[in-house]
């Protein structure tokens, strides 16, 4: 299977995480996706080594043919990367540079058969890894019509959240949503015309609301970027490419709080970091001509400081 998705910000991502002279040599790039951001940076640094990690076992085997002219400059991990940086290999050097970019692959939408799209018939599932938790069919069955309006509006900050909610508490009277199509039409006549006729379709938010819910998105993007503050070597730099407002917002607060000095463990101790980045990046009119999917793209960027032994 060929890859399908065109990494977004690619030459500002370079621009920021390129190796510096005497820097580190290793990268992790704690999404790997289709590989494409990997493919780059192994093409234009000779000495750069790349840890690709990813959750989906199916566009871990797509990134795998596609960096495999690399040989072993590049290894995978399979797995969520919190868990990587958390129990990060004694045997490893600490990684100069590390990645993440928050975006769902456009293999997902169009390749991956899970129900992540609204214009397909496919099973609702939305699953990253399919062999773990419920998926979004699963999800909607057992949630109130409350507690639905909660993870729309809570998720996606969706204005119709109780229309779309009790459309849907009311269609599982007549049987279960189990297609993707199905619930994106349900979401279509649930909201006012003039939404309906608006510049997005309208079950974007109701779709990626349910995504991020049954792939644990919000709970995990901490912890993410905790451990892979920790993880990266004083000197290297730590990129996020944000792709909504709420998480973003997460990635921004966090970077001004650990710019302040903040120590979050304890127990460990974390060097002053600097924000390269205080407004983000945002991606060209010309990229989001030829790439759509970067339009609401936003690249952010620290340095981990040198922390000075005081001992």
């Amino acid at each position: 299977m060929e890859a399908v998705h065109t990494p977004v910000l690619l030459e500002e991502v370079i621009q920021y995480l390129a190796p510096r002279k005497g820097g580190g040599n290793l990268m992790v790039d704690a999404t790997l996706g289709e590989g494409g951001h990997s493919y780059a940076f192994l093409s234009r640094f000779p000495d750069l080594k790349v840890i690709g990690i990813d959750i989906d076992p199916a566009i871990q085997e797509i990134a795998g043919e596609r960096l495999k002219e690399f040989g072993d400059r590049i290894r995978f991990y399979s797995g969520w990367a919190q868990n990587f940086f958390a129990a990060y290999p004694e045997e490893l050097k600490r990684p100069h540079t590390i990645l993440i970019d928050l975006g769902i692959s456009l293999f997902h939408y169009e390749k991956s058969g899970r129900g992540f799209s609204f214009r397909k018939d496919e099973p609702l599932d939305m699953r990253l890894d399919p062999r773990q938790g419920p998926g979004a069919a699963d999800l909607i069955a057992a949630m109130s019509e409350h507690e639905l309006a909660d993870l729309l509006f809570r998720n996606a900050e969706e204005r119709y959240s109780r229309r779309i909610a009790g459309a849907i508490v009311e269609a599982r009277k007549r049987g279960a949503l189990r297609s993707s199509r199905s619930l994106g039409e349900l979401v279509e006549q649930a909201v006012p015309a003039s939404y309906r006729n608006g510049p997005v379709h309208a079950a974007t938010k109701t779709f990626m609301a349910l995504r991020i819910a049954v792939n644990g998105e919000t709970e995990r993007l901490r912890e993410l970027l905790e451990t892979a503050l920790l993880a990266l070597e004083p000197g290297g730099r730590l990129g996020v490419i944000s792709f909504h407002s709420l998480e973003d917002r997460v990635v921004k607060e966090l970077f001004r709080h650990k710019g302040r000095g903040c120590t979050c463990f304890p127990e460990v101790p974390i060097g002053r970091y600097t924000v390269l980045t205080p407004k983000g990046v945002a991606p060209g009119e010309a990229e989001k001509r030829v790439n759509p999917p970067s339009r609401s793209a936003r690249l952010r960027v620290v340095e981990k400081n040198v922390v000075e032994d005081e001992s």
